[in-house]
């Protein structure tokens, strides 16, 4: 696996409320990015505090042997993640209100689990096309389900940017879970809407098949979200299943 990660502030906001990153350890990569949530005080503390949390965490995996073993570690950590931000908002007035959006890629050798909740995304690029692999907890997206709006008119909706579901806002949470097998020369992107709201899934499919390496890929993804007013802060996560068989590489 070779692997990149990206964030940037945008145009417009005073400070990046993104966090995340790539992190390998003995068994795997587990890719994060995490969208604190806009409007709300200390959004980038929570996306932070996930980000930390994951990283350390992490670490310490020995072994994770199945796919159940994977989406069962999975939400595990996003409902210890969300314990502790709805009790820090509770202790930390300032922070009353945080919260954050989180998609989780858990890559092993032979599958990749991805979680999430909230409205950033996880794509995945192989022979069989370019595919969207997760589905935003936002009211907009609510509307299109019931077939109220078309998707279409989703993406330039006035109230796209509301969420339905985060972590640290509530006591409980729902998290989506899915996990699919890897095969040869596949590209998983992890991502915040500050590059969806910005680049179409054309465009997206079009960078990652490309010959840039992956920094690059990155950098380009944002560098167009920012040509296009960069309004929102912009992280990009890529790893590259190049060969099953090849030794993870370093982070780049």
């Amino acid at each position: 696996m070779e692997f990149t990660f990206r964030t940037d502030v945008g145009k417009v906001r005073a400070h990046n409320e993104d966090s995340g990153g790539v992190f390998n350890n003995e068994i795997g990569v587990l890719a994060v990015v995490a969208d604190g949530m806009g409007g709300h005080r200390a959004g980038d503390v929570a996306s932070a505090m996930t980000t930390s949390y994951l990283r350390d965490v992490w670490k310490e995996v020995k072994e994770i042997a199945t796919v159940v073993d994977a989406e069962k570690w999975l939400i595990e950590q996003f409902q210890r993640i969300n314990e502790q931000l709805y009790s820090h908002a509770e202790e930390h007035p300032e922070c009353r209100g945080m919260g954050t959006t989180l998609v989780v890629a858990l890559c092993m050798d032979e599958f990749i689990s991805i979680a999430h909740i909230g409205d950033s995304r996880a794509y995945v690029y192989n022979e069989f096309g370019f595919q969207l692999k997760t589905s935003d907890h936002s009211l907009v997206q609510e509307l299109v389900r019931n077939g109220q709006i078309s998707e279409e008119e989703a993406e330039h909706h006035p109230r796209r940017n509301v969420l339905l579901r985060a972590l640290g806002t509530e006591s409980e949470i729902k998290i989506d879970v899915t996990t699919l097998q890897v095969e040869e020369d596949q590209q998983i992107l992890l991502c915040s809407d500050g590059l969806t709201n910005k680049v179409s899934n054309d465009e997206l499919r079009a960078h990652l098949e490309g010959f840039d390496e992956l920094p690059s890929k990155a950098d380009k993804l944002i560098n167009l979200a920012n040509e296009r007013g960069g309004e929102d802060n912009i992280t990009v996560a890529i790893i590259d299943f190049k060969d099953k068989s090849d030794e993870r590489s370093k982070q780049q």
